[in-house]
């Protein structure tokens, strides 16, 4: 723990520097969350709509802001105010919601410490070093705005606990984050066959189903029952049941409209690195070669380029999608490994089963942010030191990933802080990784220069051109485009981040996908790799 805290003191002196530093809109929404969960009676926070940032969050996050309003009230009212709050930003604001980050940071710390109980000292340190410097949350939390580290700690409280044997705990753990946040859902498919498998077997079978069932049922219940209530509350004056009834089923309608608005479009306005990203590149690519071959093709219909949130009708060439499609290839992609969770389910390797399932979140959900790929990313660095061929991957990924969140901050102040701090990560835990595996490998009697030397060259050509690549990438979104297409097609840069990182991250997704129908033990994912392409 102690390792853990000097690492979270440094840390935490680094985000205190970026205290006056870019915020997004995000910071103008938790604050109004704070205001309308401070000002209005529970049945009135998800009907709230006295701002445009109305509370879409599931009810325990909801819980969690009004924690914070009490904090907030005390410490400077009017950011609890839900009139005069409005784009409220002083100095005071930003302290107290910029110090609440850091502090929900210390539950990303416990879940860190306690996944790694039990690990050796030069593995533990490892692990520990590669989350708590993570680059993405330090632009995502720190700068951006958002409580990331505090959900995932969450997750990494659950994953300790499947990780010690401690199923039902694991379980309910998993239950309350996604009352928390309901994207982390995508992970249910996974805990529900494991935890079948696993903690629902053997002579106590049928007693371990009904005591998880019974305790996943709670959590929802203590989330969702108070809207309930107040719903039927509310609805006693009326004299008729039917009435009554609807005035109960309007509350929790009107939460689960606020938690999937599926009208918001397929992509977010800047595209998340993720197979649309590909596919809107190639319906825009088609376009323009179908108007140059004479075809006529409606501009309009592709207006999703212009990089607008909002629902749109149809791609100009290719088929449209839809949040049905959309959900039906996530659980398609993670069918060959719930089979495998099914044949042979392995708390050792439940960390790999949770990281692939967000994976495919990520890669085919609906309005997926580019945000989102902290949910894989994090929870693969808890295994990038198990072998050779995770920390590549890892370290690959999460340049890939880290990369594509530098739209995000697009103000010039924040440039060279963003630049800066991918370099230093990537290029300490290149160094690292190669350390760590250089002395594991000459512990085993090899020659310790020939170890180092086979550590330092494991990216290979393929990967290593691909993130030359991204130099180039951010050389023409910087200086390039603005000499080609002087105000024209502001979008684009944002475009070939999003494609170019979409193509990274779709590489490492198939290698994960094959190892669900390889019989390979599953000691390393991907499986080894053809060393001659230098993969």
């Amino acid at each position: 723990m102690g390792e853990l805290l000097v690492m979270a003191a440094i840390a935490t002196c680094v985000k205190i520097l970026l205290l006056p530093s870019y915020h997004s809109t995000d910071f103008e929404v938790h604050r109004n969350w704070l205001a309308i969960t401070h000002s209005l009676p529970v049945d009135r926070w998800y009907v709230d709509e006295t701002s445009e940032w109305t509370l879409d969050y599931p009810p325990f996050f909801a819980w969690f802001e009004r924690l914070l309003s009490a904090f907030a009230a005390v410490w400077d009212p009017r950011i609890v105010d839900l009139s005069a709050g409005k784009n409220y930003a002083s100095a005071s604001c930003l302290l107290f919601q910029r110090g609440s980050v850091m502090v929900a940071d210390s539950v990303l710390y416990l879940g860190l410490w306690s996944y790694c109980k039990g690990m050796a000292p030069d593995k533990r340190k490892l692990v520990y070093a590669v989350v708590v410097f993570s680059p993405g949350l330090l632009i995502v939390d720190h700068i951006h705005f958002q409580y990331n580290g505090f959900l995932l700690g969450i997750l990494l409280l659950s994953l300790a606990a499947l990780k010690q044997g401690k199923d039902l705990l694991g379980g309910v753990i998993f239950a309350a984050l996604v009352c928390f946040k309901h994207l982390f859902a995508v992970a249910g498919p996974v805990y529900f066959v494991y935890l079948l498998r696993h903690y629902c077997s053997g002579p106590r079978r049928l007693r371990n189903f009904f005591q998880l069932a019974i305790s996943v049922l709670g959590v929802v219940v203590l989330a969702f029952g108070p809207f309930a209530y107040y719903g039927q509350v509310g609805s006693a004056s009326f004299s008729s049941p039917f009435l009554c009834t609807s005035k109960l089923c309007f509350q929790i309608q009107q939460v689960l409209r606020r938690l999937f608005p599926f009208g918001r479009g397929l992509c977010h306005a800047y595209w998340a690195p993720n197979i649309w990203a590909m596919y809107n590149t190639a319906d825009k690519a088609l376009s323009i070669l179908f108007k140059a071959a004479g075809f006529k093709v409606n501009s309009t219909t592709a207006a999703y380029t212009g990089g607008l949130v909002g629902e749109f009708s149809s791609y100009a060439v290719l088929p449209s999608i839809t949040p049905l499609i959309t959900f039906a290839m996530v659980l398609s992609s993670l069918v060959p490994w719930l089979y495998k969770i099914w044949r042979n389910p392995q708390p050792s390797r439940v960390v790999y089963y949770i990281t692939y399932a967000y994976m495919c979140g990520f890669m085919f959900g609906w309005h997926v942010h580019e945000k989102a790929s902290l949910h894989f990313v994090v929870p693969f660095s808890l295994i990038a030191v198990e072998s050779m061929d995770n920390a590549n991957d890892y370290l690959f990924l999460s340049t890939v990933c880290y990369y594509s969140l530098f739209p995000l901050l697009y103000e010039a102040p924040e440039y060279p802080i963003k630049v800066l701090v991918l370099l230093l990560y990537s290029t300490l835990l290149w160094d690292c990784f190669s350390n760590y595996f250089s002395v594991k490998v000459d512990g085993k009697g090899e020659d310790k220069s020939k170890a180092s030397r086979h550590s330092r060259t494991a990216l290979g050509r393929l990967k290593s051109s691909y993130l030359a690549g991204m130099i180039l990438i951010e050389i023409y979104g910087q200086f390039g485009h603005r000499f080609l297409f002087p105000q024209r097609l502001e979008f684009l840069p944002l475009m070939l981040v999003s494609a170019y990182c979409s193509i990274g991250v779709f590489y490492i997704w198939v290698q994960w996908f094959r190892s669900g129908f390889s019989i390979h033990d599953w000691s390393t994912l991907p499986p080894p790799k053809d060393k001659k392409f230098g993969v």
